[in-house]
């Protein structure tokens, strides 16, 4: 008990984990309105606009650097780790998700062949994220990491 109640304490780790909510949460109603669709998947899924990663990671970081200071070694390691975690959104997974649009593009001229595919073989599109996707995300995760720090 003690530890769950360490864990609510930490603010850096509450800022990283509301840093994904928000940004889950926003990611949802977006796309509501943007395609006029309730996809409650959105809540928990990749990609789309604003970026979860980039929101939990700079949540942590900033609120690591609010609490340690801009010269420890936790905002370094915290800092270090935002940035491979939004170069990877941005590009790794924003490659992948173009990748499955081309072979789910395949598949559909397979079916059109007569081949059998179903449809639980296609394959996630939504995956990554575009820069703007990326800073959105990260703008999210600092006011969400500065609120937290500065009035929990």
């Amino acid at each position: 008990m003690e530890f769950l109640r360490q864990m609510v304490a930490n603010k850096a780790l509450v800022a990283g984990l509301l840093g994904w909510t928000v940004a889950q949460i926003s990611k949802t109603i977006i796309y509501l309105i943007v395609n006029k669709e309730l996809r409650l998947e959105r809540i928990c899924g990749g990609g789309g606009m604003p970026s979860s990663h980039s929101a939990t990671v700079c949540g942590l970081a900033t609120a690591t650097g609010m609490i340690y200071g801009g010269s420890s070694i936790e905002f370094a390691v915290t800092f270090v780790l935002a940035m491979i975690v939004m170069y990877d959104a941005m590009n790794v997974r924003m490659e992948t998700g173009r990748q499955g649009k081309v072979l789910n593009d395949m598949i559909e001229v397979f079916q059109k062949m007569g081949k059998n595919v179903s449809p639980e073989e296609r394959l996630k599109e939504l995956v990554g994220h575009t820069p703007l996707q990326v800073l959105v995300g990260a703008i999210t995760g600092i006011v969400v990491a500065v609120l937290v720090v500065l009035y929990l």
